[in-house]
């Protein structure tokens, strides 16, 4: 019990922490994106899905005593495909079918010790049973699922804390696959434990649970409602954790909460199925359907609402989990069952990260999520209930179906625009300011990322973030007025800063979502109404400036944002190395770091000074509701001597101190827990 417990614990360790650590390789190579993480689910989904059908192929078309030695000679195998790294070559290649390229850049970078890895659980359950029945020993090989996701939750939750801080992420890969090579140690003791078993065929003392005995395949009926529960549990993750990360609180790394209490669900269900109290948890699930439904009329903060989207989704969890495991088969078909609830996370994921963006203008993958979690309760109640209860399930769950409807209307209605891709969801909506007038927004989640006025005085003057009285008005400002200029933003937004541009100026604009370049020539005018030669260019800032010969920018302004956040590889280094290196002699380098939760000034500070920079900062309060200027924060990062000669409108800008301690960013290496901001 002992070596298969190890080896299945190591096993989904491993998984968990490979996640995180290839991902965070590639998220520079696709924009930041939160996106990038839902993509990297679909994969790792799949891969487990994959894992899955070959142990299930395994137990049934191979004789138990060959068993071991197949799976011996792939685990040797997998190790030629140390160390874990993603290829370099596809860097800059993959804007025009992001979700398809992650996949496969993952595939390549660590697809064959994944799948290994994947295998584990399950196999190691058959052999702990038939090795338990050549002793005579009677086991609980389900306990081992519980094992595993616990191993889970704990290499999730440690990375944050414990490994990001400590590591760059090409030594995380490194001692990563020091442990891989350690599982593979323990997987071959657990091969040959299960050789050694493979003439027992029952569990002593334990009838209807042999590993191969000749029990009834289960019905197909019943496994289309392991795949329906399994799918549910997986929608709802990514949907409420796309909708906290973007919409409640964009915190980057906000996504570890809602998987923390996935997993929860699966240990407390498989380890110990008297967890799941169902009376308790079928009363409480209507309550989490309301508490979900009226979140967004909560006024008692972000806490609160993270709060209710996460109770919420354990009681949907413990639901799905808790009735998945009161349906779990005898031993025998131990590995139909777990290819099967895996089959229902991989059409989960797909929906979320790759079909939900292609097709769907809005989250609709949200409600549709709620209504097959109540639809499939009210058919697991159907036949244990009396004509009356059917009755209410029908009514109830016709109800609900219709609420959920007309909540999808409230996701498009009352907007000029709403479209969806890869990126984001990015919404155009008009409002009337009752001191300034009818104006125009566009929104990312709960985002501003740009506010045009309509009326013929305001419509040309640059306004919210990037109003004259802000730091980068005031750098546009400050710049020579007697020659043409130079200049460079990355981020287009709505194009506010195409207001700055004077005749004979160049702007060059660097924007990676085709829908925000469309929305903004489209439904505002900053760029059509803009003196300056605009030159908008499609694809990730940074790889663009990478490939571009000098520009000799006079200002360059990173602007780039995925929801509240800025994508961590355009502040690193390199990233600014490659700013500095587009620069006109005596130029100045902009870097919005306006945000809710996120205190990017050490950041700023560790750069310039490893650089030979001073990072100087200027933060804009508005003075009332008839002013059109927003809350902003802006860095300059200049030489030495700039910094000294700062002319009159940009003395109001301070020098950042130094964080002691505090470690630049690189590509290899960044920490968002440092610099969280600690109050809203």
């Amino acid at each position: 019990m002992i070596l298969f417990s190890a080896t299945v614990f190591l096993s989904a360790f491993l998984l968990f922490q490979v996640q995180p650590i290839v991902a965070k390789m590639i998220l520079p190579w696709f924009g930041g994106s939160s996106s990038v993480w839902s993509a990297c689910m679909v994969f790792f989904q799949g891969a487990l899905l994959v894992g899955y059908a070959y142990v299930h192929w395994l137990n049934e078309k191979v004789a138990p005593h060959r068993q071991p030695i197949v799976h011996a000679i792939l685990l040797l195998a997998s190790l030629l495909m140390l160390p874990v790294e993603a290829d370099p070559s596809w860097k800059g290649t993959t804007l025009e079918h992001p979700s398809a390229a992650v996949i496969v850049v993952l595939a390549g970078a660590v697809g064959v010790p994944y799948l290994l890895l994947s295998t584990t659980g399950p196999l190691m359950q058959v052999w702990y049973a038939r090795a338990s029945a050549s002793a005579g020993i009677q086991a609980r090989p389900y306990r081992l699922y519980a094992l595993s996701n616990l191993a889970s939750m704990r290499a999730l939750l440690t990375y944050p804390v414990l490994v990001e801080p400590a590591m760059s992420v090409g030594a995380q890969a490194d001692v990563w696959s020091g442990g891989y090579a350690l599982f593979v140690l323990a997987c071959l003791g657990s091969a040959w434990l299960g050789w050694k078993a493979s003439g027992s065929a029952l569990i002593a003392g334990a009838p209807g649970t042999s590993v191969d005995d000749d029990s009834p395949r289960p019905s197909a009926a019943e496994c289309l409602l392991w795949i329906g529960l399994s799918a549910t549990a997986s929608i709802l993750l990514l949907a409420l954790t796309r909708h906290l990360t973007q919409d409640v609180a964009p915190v980057p790394f906000l996504w570890v909460l809602p998987l923390a209490i996935y997993l929860l669900t699966f240990i407390l269900c498989f380890d110990a199925p008297r967890y799941y109290v169902r009376p308790l948890f079928l009363a409480a699930l209507p309550v989490a359907f309301v508490a979900l439904d009226q979140a967004k009329g909560v006024h008692t903060g972000v806490p609160m609402l993270i709060a209710v989207f996460c109770v919420s989704l354990f009681v949907i969890c413990m639901v799905c989990h808790g009735e998945l495991v009161r349906r779990k088969p005898p031993v025998r078909h131990l590995t139909l069952f777990y290819l099967m609830l895996s089959l229902g996370g991989v059409l989960g994921g797909m929906l979320v990260g790759l079909v939900a963006p292609a097709v769907f203008n809005a989250y609709f993958e949200l409600p549709i999520g709620l209504f097959m979690c109540a639809a499939l309760v009210a058919i697991v109640l159907w036949k244990e209930s009396s004509r009356g209860l059917r009755a209410a399930l029908a009514i109830g769950l016709v109800l609900y179906g219709a609420r959920l409807s007309f909540v999808s209307l409230e996701y498009v209605q009352g907007y000029r625009q709403v479209v969806r891709n890869f990126y984001s969801q990015t919404r155009v909506e008009d409002i009337d300011d009752p001191a300034l007038g009818p104006a125009r927004l566009m929104l990312h989640g709960r985002i501003n990322h740009g506010e045009q006025y309509l009326s013929e005085k305001l419509r040309r003057v640059p306004s919210a973030y990037f109003c004259e009285r802000s730091g980068i008005g005031r750098a546009f400002l400050s710049l020579p007025q007697d020659r043409p200029l130079k200049l460079g933003v990355l981020g287009l937004g709505i194009g506010v800063l195409a207001a700055y541009g004077r005749d004979g100026d160049e702007m060059r604009i660097y924007e990676i979502n085709e829908q925000v370049l469309e929305l903004a020539q489209r439904e505002f005018s900053y760029l059509s109404d803009s003196k300056a030669k605009i030159v908008p260019i499609l694809g990730d800032g940074r790889l663009m400036l990478e490939r571009e010969p000098v520009q000799k920018f006079d200002l360059l302004v990173m602007d780039a944002f995925s929801g509240d956040s800025v994508p961590t590889h355009l502040v690193t280094l390199e990233a600014i190395r490659t700013y500095l290196g587009q620069m006109n002699e005596g130029g100045l380098l902009a870097f919005n770091i306006t945000n809710r939760f996120l205190d990017l000034r050490p950041v700023m500070a560790a750069a310039a000074a490893r650089l030979g920079r001073v990072a100087v900062a200027y933060e804009t309060i508005p003075t009332g509701q008839e002013d059109i200027c927003r809350r902003s924060h802006w860095v300059l990062m200049l030489t030495p001597q700039q910094a000294a000669d700062l002319p009159e409108r940009l003395k109001v800008f301070r020098p950042i101190a130094e964080r002691p301690g505090f470690e630049p960013w690189t590509d290899t290496y960044s920490n968002l827990l440092k610099i969280l901001k600690p109050r809203e």
